[in-house]
């Protein structure tokens, strides 16, 4: 899923996710738990204001980023939202 993210240039001019969007609906970043640097992309796994894990990717040849895997509290990866009721 492509996503819009809020970066902030930090220490070696490494691009440290602020926040993103979600359609419309702004997460923001609460903490980083990693990040590292594939061939093409960097990844950087964090926890968002919703209470969730995600792992974002930055494609740097396209300048896009995705969200590569999201993570309930307390669940497995890509758990549906038991707000939702599903």
């Amino acid at each position: 899923m492509k996503i819009r993210v809020i970066c902030h240039e930090g220490y070696r001019a490494q691009e440290t996710p602020r926040a993103f969007y979600l359609g419309e609906r702004r997460l923001e970043v609460v903490s980083v738990h990693d990040r590292w640097r594939g061939e093409d992309h960097e990844y950087v796994k964090l926890s968002a204001s919703d209470g969730y894990r995600y792992i974002l990717r930055y494609d740097r040849n396209a300048d896009l980023w995705e969200i590569t895997l999201m993570e309930a509290p307390g669940g497995p990866a890509g758990s549906p939202d038991p707000r939702r009721g599903h």
